[in-house]
């Protein structure tokens, strides 16, 4: 497939199959986070006064598998291909789908299987499987995203730019952010309140689950994906430098880990910063507006064809710097909400500027730019210790100022190609 911008081709097939993975991956990524709270009413229930640290592990698990994973990804997309690269990725994400239903099938088979510590700690084998199924699921999405931000970027489609198609991509993955609540407690729990939520009733939505991806698979195989010409080493061709010698990628993996790093911290905590405020009953707004920002954002970024990626990452930065300082300053929650609206692009700028350039490295560097996303679990976690030392979490929300002058500073300066990134 050729990826100048003047072939009269245009690869609308290939580009509607990587919105639609997209789609699938911003799903399970909020569903396995939706689970923290219904499984720590079931399976916690006897863990005494850890079930909070315990149900943080589903997240922790699953975004462990990005810095883990995404070499694998990489290696993969070199050696078979995009196109098996994805079918392998979709297997890999039916097994950890298997995983969640035999979590809570051994659980109700097993009730009192599992690891205890002291009198009052008991952890369920079943946990520990669901634990395993998080990373092996959230393995496939790492895998499935090192094929998808490359190729989106480069899968030319008229009238549009390799921003613009991640911004599209991206409006695909908040819809699918956005779909995955109402899955979570109107499909697998019915609407029914904590105290009432049986570990049964995880099986068969998983098991259904597990069959649509493998549907997918199948109808992956009729797709025609071809190669992105330039963009991948070819066969057993090696790659004569480190993809970490790239200035530019280096620095905009830092960047994506403080993207997602902050872009998690409001999202995340933001209900618990209304509730120590006294706002109990607007919490679960607020987060909503948040996410729901966030898609209005990349629907306004799929049009935005003629504005630069530098620009982009510039503007949206500037703007969520001064709105999180008026929040710390009013100590007022509510305006972090209107953050989301311009986190919504920052993820397709920094990639499109931190992979300009890099010819056959760049499906190597997609794989190296999933490391970043470790951030999603690093930067809410050190937050919340900030809030525990400081008392509050007013002055907990300086960390994420840090986070987003850090991209503007990449936005300026630190995704400028050096001379010496010539591949």
């Amino acid at each position: 497939m050729k990826t100048n911008p003047e072939t009269s081709t245009s690869y609308v097939g290939p580009f509607l199959t990587m919105v639609f993975l997209f789609l699938v991956v911003g799903f399970l990524t909020t569903a396995n986070t939706q689970f923290q709270g219904p499984l720590k009413a079931t399976f916690l229930a006897e863990v005494g006064d850890l079930k909070n640290t315990f149900a943080t592990l589903i997240t922790f698990s699953w975004f462990l598998a990005y810095p883990l994973c995404g070499g694998l990804g990489a290696r993969w997309v070199n050696r078979a291909g995009y196109k098996v690269t994805l079918m392998r990725g979709l297997l890999v994400m039916v097994a950890g789908l298997l995983l969640f239903f035999a979590s809570s099938w051994f659980t109700v088979r097993f009730p009192e299987a599992g690891l205890t510590a002291g009198e009052s700690v008991r952890v369920p084998y079943g946990f520990l499987i669901f634990l395993a199924g998080s990373f092996v699921v959230g393995a496939s999405a790492t895998i499935l995203q090192v094929v998808i931000n490359p190729y989106l970027t480069a899968c030319y489609v008229k009238g549009t730019q390799p921003v613009q198609r991640l911004a599209i991509g991206g409006t695909a993955n908040s819809i699918g952010t956005t779909l995955a609540p109402y899955f979570v407690t109107g499909v697998v729990f019915g609407g029914l309140s904590m105290e009432r939520i049986a570990i049964s009733q995880l099986m068969l939505p998983f098991l259904a689950l597990a069959l649509v991806i493998g549907c997918v698979w199948l109808g992956l195989m009729a797709v025609k994906l071809p190669n992105i010409e330039g963009t991948r080493a070819d066969g057993d061709e090696r790659l004569e430098r480190s993809v970490w010698s790239f200035r530019h990628l280096t620095l905009g993996v830092v960047a994506i880990f403080c993207y997602v790093g902050v872009e998690v911290c409001i999202g995340a905590n933001i209900n618990l910063y209304a509730i120590e405020l006294g706002r109990a009953g607007q919490a679960a707004l607020m987060a909503t507006l948040y996410w729901g920002g966030m898609l209005v954002g990349r629907l306004v970024g799929s049009s935005l064809a003629r504005v630069t990626p530098r620009t982009q990452l510039t503007v949206t930065t500037v703007v969520a710097t001064l709105l999180v300082a008026v929040a710390v300053t009013l100590d007022n929650p509510w305006v972090l909400v209107a953050v989301g609206l311009f986190h919504s692009i920052m993820w397709g700028a920094i990639f499109t500027l931190s992979t300009t350039g890099l010819g056959k490295y760049t499906s190597a560097a997609s794989g190296v730019f999933m490391i970043g996303v470790v951030g999603g679990a690093a930067l809410p976690l050190a937050q919340g210790a900030i809030a525990d030392a400081a008392g509050g979490w007013r002055w907990s929300w300086l960390l994420v100022i840090a986070g987003e002058l850090f991209m503007l500073w990449y936005a300026r300066q630190g995704s400028r190609v050096h001379p010496s990134s010539n591949p």
